[in-house]
């Protein structure tokens, strides 16, 4: 077992044990496939927010889920727009690096007190069940395209979008190795 990585119910009994260590909690979520400076610098200014930073991790099968289409857009409509062409082919494979290997990557960076790795499309289960003192998300949502929303408002918690600070994908990544010939 590797430190750092939970399942969702040692998780509760650790925070319930040593609330003193863990709040304010602070909990965000994400793919983490490939891991850039972009992703830690976001998980830096979520740490900065509250005493500990809990990392929700999409497992392969979520990240493949997430990766077939865009939120909002039927799977195959997204093939209308040519410039996605690539990435929605390479979407096939995500992830690149699976979850067990991204967990243990996210335990080793210095913002990240815990992960749990999580098999739903949002977050929302992790925000009900550990009741975060703030849900952190990447600048690029707004309130009305965050699919959490309504439940962080109903467990009282604070919202923070952070700043995207450098803006990189994962996505951006790939297709800049798949074009590098």
């Amino acid at each position: 077992m590797i430190s750092g990585i939970y399942s969702l119910e040692e998780l509760q009994q650790t925070i319930a044990t040593y609330p003193e260590n863990w709040r304010p909690l602070v909990l965000t979520n994400g793919c983490f496939d490939l891991l850039h400076v972009g992703h830690l610098r976001y998980l830096q200014v979520a740490k900065a927010l509250g005493r500990s930073l809990v990392v929700g991790l999409n497992s392969d099968r979520s990240v493949r889920q997430l990766k077939q289409h865009w939120p909002g857009e039927p799977p195959l409509r997204r093939l209308e727009h040519a410039e996605s062409f690539r990435t929605r082919a390479c979407s096939r494979h995500r992830p690149i690096v699976p979850e067990m290997q991204r967990a243990e990557l996210l335990c080793g960076l210095k913002p990240v007190d815990a992960v749990i790795v999580f098999d739903t499309l949002t977050a929302v289960s992790l925000i009900e069940a550990l009741k975060p003192d703030i849900y952190a998300k990447g600048g690029d949502y707004t309130i009305d395209t965050l699919p959490e929303a309504p439940a962080v408002t109903a467990c009282g918690c604070r919202l923070e979008l952070v700043k995207v600070e450098i803006p990189t994908s994962t996505s951006a990544i790939i297709n800049k190795i798949l074009n590098f010939r």
